[in-house]
């Protein structure tokens, strides 16, 4: 390889690395076994998968040169180039290589894997779209490799990305049986809690709000344009009139009710047929768009009819409606955080089924249990309120669940 283009690539890792901010770190960040020679970190654009595997560079390496950083979508890289900077890194005393955006080169799966194959004292972290699919990076892959996913920021993590305070993660069976306890801790330290949590449903999911400022939700539709324009293309084959009927459904979607969404119509609407239009929400929920809730003798069907689907959050849900339905923006936070650490399926009655045990109902301050009275360990997650009592939970503690 030229060397002066080998004298960049150093150069702009160099600087990556030393431009990163370790003042926040995202909770997976830590819960990472970096010690695997082969990470892979998938998720949606923007939740910050770039800056974390930066941040565990500069980190553990710090200024050592024994880590580069190299992004794929570099213009001056092939997979064969690619290689050789890797091979010439390794054999200069490297012991770390970052690939970032690996779904930008084509070949990418045989480049991880003679990587990992050739030079056995070098570890790999590398990140991709939410949209590629593990199934297809082949078995002798996806064996070798410590897969994680980053999703959005929680409610929790948001408080501390603010510097305003920092609190663990509970798990789910801690929170339904200490709530009151787990609420008043917080309060304790923040006074209040609800102004945090409604600024938070609006515009604290991903990390990138606070440069966008008050463009936040043009830069958050911009790369949910991105996602459909160019990582979709990049990871699926994928016709440019499906994407652009992907692109209306998911401005019908966010302002339509879960509970009101007709798949038949929507799919004649769009001028798909059934087959078509259910793939292509499978696609939208795989890129981190939609978020399709299923009981669960559907979740055994592929691709079968999803029984309500919602925006991915209530930042993307704010971005794509200009008045959202209060009461859809309270189910699609619920279902957002919930979703990140348990199974979670569509009940015969209430809203989620968590881990097939436990029954929510998500509402406001007045919500009562007429909808799921008498049936064993349901609870309601209730908005506006700061403390519960009973099984009647605050909404805004869910977000303290990662």
């Amino acid at each position: 390889m030229d060397e002066k283009i080998l004298d960049r690539i150093y150069e702009i890792s160099e600087r990556r690395i030393s431009e990163t901010d370790l003042s926040f770190r995202r909770s997976l960040c830590r819960r990472i076994d970096w010690s695997q020679r082969l990470v892979a970190l998938f998720g949606p654009r923007g939740t910050g998968k770039t800056t974390l595997l930066l941040q565990h560079v500069k980190e553990t390496h710090g200024s050592s040169g024994t880590a580069l950083y190299l992004s794929l979508d570099n213009i001056w890289l092939s997979s064969r180039e690619a290689y050789e900077v890797a091979e010439y890194h390794a054999k200069h005393g490297g012991t770390f290589l970052g690939l970032d955006e690996v779904h930008f080169m084509d070949g990418w799966q045989t480049l991880v894997k003679n990587l990992n194959d050739d030079f056995r004292r070098l570890h790999v972290a590398y990140t991709g779209s939410a949209l590629l699919r593990l199934e297809k990076t082949g078995g002798d892959l996806s064996r070798r490799q410590a897969v994680e996913r980053l999703f959005p920021m929680s409610f929790r993590e948001f408080l501390a990305f603010e510097g305003i305070a920092e609190f663990e993660p509970v798990t789910v069976p801690e929170l339904l049986s200490g709530h009151v306890s787990v609420a008043r801790r917080v309060l304790d330290r923040l006074g209040v809690v609800l102004p945090y949590f409604e600024a938070y449903l609006s515009h604290g999911a991903y990390p990138f709000y606070k440069e966008a400022g008050p463009h936040f939700r043009d830069m958050l539709l911009r790369a949910a344009n991105q996602v459909l324009d160019v990582d979709w293309p990049k990871t699926d084959d994928v016709e440019p009139q499906t994407i652009r009927k992907a692109r209306r459904m998911l401005s019908v979607l966010s302002s339509v009710p879960p509970q009101t969404v007709n798949v038949t119509a929507l799919c004649r609407e769009l001028e798909v047929d059934r087959k078509q239009g259910v793939r292509v929400l499978y696609s939208l929920e795989r890129a981190g768009l939609l978020r399709l809730l299923s009981s669960s003798s559907k979740r055994l069907k592929t691709l079968s009819t999803p029984d309500k689907i919602y925006c991915a959050d209530s930042n993307l849900m704010a971005a794509l409606s200009a008045d959202p339905d209060a009461g859809t923006q309270r189910e699609a936070f619920m279902l957002s955080q919930l979703s990140a650490v348990s199974s979670v399926e569509f009940p015969p009655r209430g809203d989620f089924l968590v881990d097939g045990r436990w029954l929510f109902e998500v509402g406001g301050r007045g919500k009562t249990f007429r909808q799921i009275a008498d049936i064993p360990d349901s609870f309601l997650a209730v908005d506006g309120i700061e403390v519960g009592r009973g099984n009647r939970i605050p909404l805004w503690l869910f977000g303290f669940l990662y």
